[in-house]
């Protein structure tokens, strides 16, 4: 099999994100990959220039050929691989990482609040939005090691607001079999809601980690996905 992450919102470079266990999964024989997203400025548009459309199709364009795939969706990744593994046949299993499982016509901003988390910076003039650099580490990397607190602020991305409010077209989970793990340390995505999100899918697996397992527990990510 191969292995493709979509990785989250208001970041770039999936490669650095996911690196920790594609090193362990290619110890295995494992290949994955992580498409560049349009909407957080990947691809060379302006990240105020894409949406949910141009990031659907970038995720499409890595699933082609005939080797199977596990799809694995961390948080707005969620969203996108929604729609993305919609008819491929190739893709047989969805992991969703403290992510979503829209149904169809669901956007990213129907799974949040009223107002946007305190860890979110919105310029509705250049209609971006990002991650406090501040907030970064003690939010989303609290469980990392020194060397990765030290460099996700290098990876982060202004992503276009577009997605926040776009519906999917098609919701892939009903018929391809999907395990959702829920990080029960994220201080990003509440462990409630999490549990409220994983209802949707077929298998729910609990990890002692915070926003990043990638990164942060490694093996076990890579146990996760090499026991599908």
């Amino acid at each position: 099999m191969r292995v493709v992450f979509v990785h989250g919102a208001c970041v770039r470079d999936g490669a650095w994100w996911r690196h920790r266990t594609a090193e362990l999964l290619a110890e295995r024989g494992i290949g994955s990959r992580s498409p560049a997203l349009p909407s957080c400025g990947e691809t060379g548009i302006a990240a105020g220039g894409a949406g949910l459309a141009e990031d659907v199709a970038a995720v499409r364009a890595a699933l082609g050929g005939e080797e199977p795939i596990v799809l694995v969706a961390h948080s707005y990744g969620g969203i996108v691989t929604a729609e993305a593994a919609a008819g491929i046949d190739a893709v047989r299993h969805l992991v969703l990482v403290s992510s979503y499982l829209p149904e169809i016509g669901q956007s990213l901003g129907d799974f949040g609040g009223e107002a946007p988390a305190p860890f979110l910076d919105v310029d509705p003039v250049a209609g971006t939005f990002g991650v406090r650099p501040d907030l970064l580490v003690q939010t989303f990397l609290q469980d990392c090691g020194p060397d990765i607190r030290a460099s996700g602020a290098d990876h982060l991305a202004r992503q276009s607001v577009q997605v926040i409010g776009q519906g999917v077209a098609a919701a892939a989970w009903h018929q391809v079999p999907t395990t959702y793990l829920v990080c029960t340390q994220d201080r990003g995505t509440p462990v409630d809601r999490q549990h409220e999100f994983a209802r949707r899918a077929d298998r729910v697996v609990e990890l002692d980690t915070g926003h990043h397992p990638f990164l942060s527990q490694p093996a076990a990510m890579r146990d996760l996905l090499l026991d599908l």
